[in-house]
């Protein structure tokens, strides 16, 4: 039998009993048919997993009894940040949830003078809100014990300005230095543009701010492929893929 791993925001210990959230309990007791003594693991976000048993399970939602805290699976050495230009929809969702299979530590979305989708003020926290979701999803998947830090919604020349967390590149075609063939330091932050790029004055603005353009390539990726593609090469030059 399979043994289904779930993520909860709230406090976890052996010999607890904790109630799972409506989406939770809705996944695992219609969809997935978790029935009583069934086993589960259960994670927070504070680098555990937990062994747990379905104690009850209803129409009003899933009781789960804490049995053991395990070891979760260790991060990446790696320090990396995806600075990711907003994209429609699925787009952004796909760009999110590769990353977070990927091991990347911190999620920053930015806006310019290209982005796709402008967020209103009144519209952030929603959105936010489904993001962190299909991170929780993405770590119950993979395995990661820790969930990546999603930053609110800047603008590119707020980011572009503020202080740098290890290397800064940013995805540019046509640049003359690989990005598979740079040598990086422990922390790294990479910025990916919309679909339509990051225009000439933004350009010249992320280079006098010492941001390095670098290349994945002879191809000319999407936003939401190049995010991954770049963190690939990224684990496998100085993370946890060597």
């Amino acid at each position: 039998m399979r043994i289904h791993r779930v993520y909860t925001n709230q406090r976890l210990a052996a010999g607890q009993a904790v109630v799972l959230d409506e989406d939770s309990s809705h996944y695992l007791a219609r969809v997935l048919r978790v029935v009583a003594g069934q086993p589960l693991v259960l994670f927070n976000g504070d680098g555990h997993d937990y062994a747990s048993v379905v104690e009850n399970a209803s129409k009003k939602g899933i009781v789960a009894g804490v049995n053991t805290r395990l070891p979760g699976a260790a991060e990446s050495p790696l320090r990396s940040t995806l600075v990711q230009s907003v994209a429609r929809g699925e787009r952004m969702d796909f760009a999110l949830q590769k990353a977070t299979e990927l091991g990347v530590t911190v999620i920053q979305p930015v806006e310019s003078a290209r982005t796709e989708v402008r967020l209103k003020p009144e519209k952030v926290e929603a959105r936010m809100g489904h993001w962190q979701k299909v991170l929780n999803s993405a770590c119950e998947q993979c395995g990661r014990a820790r969930l990546p830090e999603l930053r609110p919604p800047m603008e590119l020349v707020d980011w572009a300005s503020s202080a740098a967390d290890g290397l800064r590149l940013v995805l540019a075609p046509a640049q003359d230095q690989p990005l598979s063939q740079l040598a990086l330091p422990s922390a790294v932050e990479v910025l990916v543009g919309p679909e339509g790029g990051f225009d000439e004055q933004e350009m010249e603005l992320l280079l006098r701010s010492d941001v390095k353009a670098v290349s994945l390539g002879p191809r000319i990726l999407r936003t939401e492929t190049a995010g991954p593609a770049a963190l690939a090469i990224l684990q496998s030059l100085a993370g946890d893929f060597r």
